[in-house]
């Protein structure tokens, strides 16, 4: 009875604050218009603590992004950007992401210092005003920090985003209209003005890459890249444990983390400032070396050595990374602290915790198959038997992974395996389709 009467006080409560229930027929074009909105950020803060300032807002014309499922996530990310119309109080959009901030935050740096990140979020332009709500999560899945504030579309003080005029940009591959497909920019990075036709000739070879793997080769017409010679006063890529440092568009060089491989940019500002104007919503980065080296950020961008012997397969395992949300496969148990906890289901599709298994691969095992599974079980050829094999995600137990090898996992594997290629399939059509 007390349960009863508390439910009943407090029920018309509820209901005032009730939000109206979520449209699922939102229109596109009655919601916004064909313009960019895009906000930069100032994202601060130590292992511990996090704080997010407001940079500065822009508007472009044209938006290259998803036109359906604007209310739903395909993946859940690290950090999460609610777009709510401020009238009405309805969700109108929603974007997931990951930034180096948050993983500089699970660093030994971290615990030292406090540092600051730029971050650069592309939305469609609403027709009204809007809040906007960015939300970071830590390791445990669980919310730390929310930060809120109000666009006022017709703000005198937004700024207008305006081409560079001086950069030479071309198609490298064209599958469709720019509004139907999903575009994908390839920058150029320590490349000087005199070596835009080796860029060019590099930027052909990752887009020809991508596509000959699944499912990207079965979405040829999905897929746009166009390829912005963005010119470097200096040719090559920083190199700190070399004591070599250039002078580039981006600034970008390894080391990142102290880990020498570890090849980023933290000027993501300048990076979107370079392609304004241009239809893009997917970001890759090459980089004029033979440093081995790569990095891939959900959607962020993917960076990655050109020409090193294994530019290609690195090419396409970071794209894995931005575009696909997909998590490393291998394990080194050398990072200062976890990403994943045996309590917590991971959002990446491609590994497991057991935490929640229904939610990953379940459905693909063969009803007699061992989980978590042996590595006994197989032989080292037998790399297309799908199982729960321990050890992935930077950890050697505690995560699982689906094949014994895979695109995620080694340079040498010429194919996604099918859990990833499953994950890969359902991000392209979320992207594409209403019926996903």
């Amino acid at each position: 009875m007390r349960k009863l009467l508390l439910f009943l006080l407090i029920f018309p409560i509820l209901a005032l604050n009730a939000q109206p229930p979520l449209d699922k027929t939102l229109s596109f074009s009655e919601t916004f218009q064909d313009s960019t909105l895009r906000i930069d950020y100032i994202f601060t803060g130590t292992h511990n603590s996090q704080e997010i300032s407001l940079d500065e807002i822009h508007i472009g014309n044209g938006w290259a992004g998803r036109r359906v499922n604007l209310q739903e996530l395909p993946l859940a990310g690290n950090g999460q950007i609610i777009m709510k119309d401020s009238e009405s109080g309805n969700t109108i959009y929603k974007h997931s992401f990951s930034t180096l901030f948050q993983e500089w935050q699970t660093s030994e740096e971290a615990t030292k210092v406090r540092k600051s990140f730029e971050n650069v979020f592309q939305l469609p332009l609403p027709r009204h005003d809007v809040d906007i709500q960015v939300i970071l999560f830590d390791t445990y899945r669980k919310e730390i920090y929310r930060f809120e504030h109000h666009v006022n579309i017709n703000d005198i003080l937004i700024r207008p985003l305006t081409t560079l005029s001086s950069t030479s940009y071309k198609y490298v591959h064209q599958g469709g209209d720019p509004q139907r497909s999903i575009d994908v920019a390839i920058v150029a990075e320590g490349y000087t003005v005199n070596e835009q036709s080796l860029f060019f000739a590099d930027a052909q070879r990752a887009a020809d890459e991508i596509l000959k793997y699944k499912p990207f080769s079965d979405h040829k017409n999905d897929f746009n890249f166009i390829a912005v010679a963005l010119p470097s006063a200096e040719s090559g890529i920083s190199i700190p444990h070399r004591h070599e440092w250039k002078q580039t568009a981006l600034s970008s060089h390894f080391d990142t983390f102290y880990s020498k491989r570890y090849l980023t940019t933290l000027k993501l500002k300048a990076l979107h400032n370079a392609l304004a104007g241009l239809p893009y919503e997917h970001i890759l980065i090459l980089a004029n070396t033979s440093n081995y080296g790569g990095g891939g950020i959900y959607n962020s961008y993917t960076l990655s050595a050109a020409h090193n012997e294994h530019f290609l397969p690195v090419t396409v395992h970071e794209f894995g990374h931005s575009f696909g949300g997909l998590a490393d496969e291998y394990f080194y148990d050398d990072q200062y602290s976890n990403y994943y906890h045996p309590e917590v289901e991971p959002w990446e599709q491609n590994i497991t915790t057991l935490a929640n298994f229904s939610l990953k691969w379940k459905d693909m095992l063969p009803k007699k198959r061992a989980v978590p599974t042996p590595l006994s079980d197989t032989k080292d050829s037998d790399t297309q038997k799908i199982g729960v094999y321990e050890g992935g995600g930077y950890m050697s137990k505690g995560v699982y992974r689906a094949f014994r090898n895979c695109r995620m996992r080694t340079n040498e594997v010429p194919t996604f395996c099918a859990v990833c290629e499953r994950s890969l399939s359902r991000l392209i059509n979320f992207h594409l389709s209403a019926q996903h």
